[in-house]
């Protein structure tokens, strides 16, 4: 129903303005005047919108900006993700300045140069020098902006991870395990096919390296201290969301995926910035399905002392799977 009466107001929507069309054609041959002539009435008149509606869309976008400014992410928890702010902070400038100064001068000009009976255009055909500068001055700053912006996706897409914590990231409909590689630091061998039971991740329990591997369903951090999380899909493409962080990475069924990173704030000092509701949570960024909305992993950022509390307090897969 709601479609049939959507259907019936444009259909009339597009008659009444045939109509419109048609009225104006009348009042042409009535007063035998052209009504489509542009006069420099019009011309003034569209010249002063001009002036309005451009001057007024700037202001409302500085309003945006300060109004909703507060919803921005707060800076980065990682080292990376502070490069990454840092890339964008200077994308944002240039882009601001930019807009800023050329948008006044657009709408200025369409009213400045409005048309006029009298007016006479100037034919200006060439000119080395401007064609010189909007085409050196671009490429000077955007080649400068580019090697920027590749150097910080080098730094944070290949940073040294010899000393890293490895956990895996297990993705599936609609919800998320971690699995860390224990004391050896080596994840052991995982395949679909054996899935089975409680053995939710396929862990190969026969392989010696997985012996010491610990399956949760929370995922503590120690600060300051560089993590390699390696992701998989049971199912479908899931996208690993850590917005703190600045990471997020592609699960893809029958491939693994990795991120690294370093954070730099604990779960405890973002309360104390954002509120106590605060925590850190692994998002899913894909359209899974019904459930994605729902598909989180609570992250914690902690001292290293209370990490390996945490960490030496969780039972190994050896302790928590019995393979039939």
């Amino acid at each position: 129903m709601t479609n049939l009466l959507i259907a019936l107001v444009v259909l009339l929507t597009i008659a009444a303005m045939v109509q419109l069309v048609r009225v104006n054609e009348l009042l042409s041959e009535i007063t035998n005047k052209d009504t489509n002539e542009v006069t420099d009435e019009d011309n003034n008149q569209n010249g002063i919108l001009f002036i309005i509606i451009g001057f007024g869309f700037l202001a409302f976008v500085i309003w945006q900006m300060i109004t909703w400014d507060h919803l921005l992410l707060p800076p980065a928890s990682s080292v990376h993700g502070a490069e990454i702010d840092g890339l964008m902070k200077v994308s944002m400038t240039l882009i601001l300045v930019v807009f800023f100064a050329l948008t006044p001068m657009l709408f200025y000009f369409a009213y400045k140069y409005r048309g006029k009976k009298e007016n006479t255009a100037y034919f200006f055909a060439h000119n080395n020098r401007l064609e010189v500068a909007w085409t050196v001055i671009p490429t000077i700053v955007l080649t400068a902006l580019i090697i920027y912006g590749l150097r910080t996706w080098d730094r944070a897409m290949n940073p040294d991870v010899s000393d890293a914590t490895v956990i895996e990231v297990y993705s599936k409909q609609f919800d998320w395990t971690a699995r860390y590689s224990g004391t050896d630091n080596v994840l052991g061998d995982a395949n679909f096919r054996l899935v089975e039971g409680r053995n939710t991740l396929g862990v190969d329990i026969n392989d010696k390296k997985a012996a010491d591997d610990i399956v949760v369903r929370e995922v503590h951090l120690p600060v300051n201290k560089p993590v390699l999380l390696k992701f998989r899909s049971r199912d479908v493409i899931h996208s690993a969301f850590l917005p703190h962080f600045r990471v997020q990475m592609n699960c893809v069924p029958g491939l693994s995926t990795q991120f690294a990173f370093t954070p730099t704030k604990t779960t405890a000092e973002m309360k104390e910035n954002e509120g106590e509701d605060f925590e850190y949570v692994l998002l899913c960024n894909k359209i899974c399905g019904s459930a994605h909305f729902n598909m989180q992993m609570k992250f914690v950022v902690e001292s290293e002392e209370d990490y390996n509390k945490w960490i030496n307090s969780q039972k190994t897969v050896q302790n928590t799977l019995t393979l039939k």
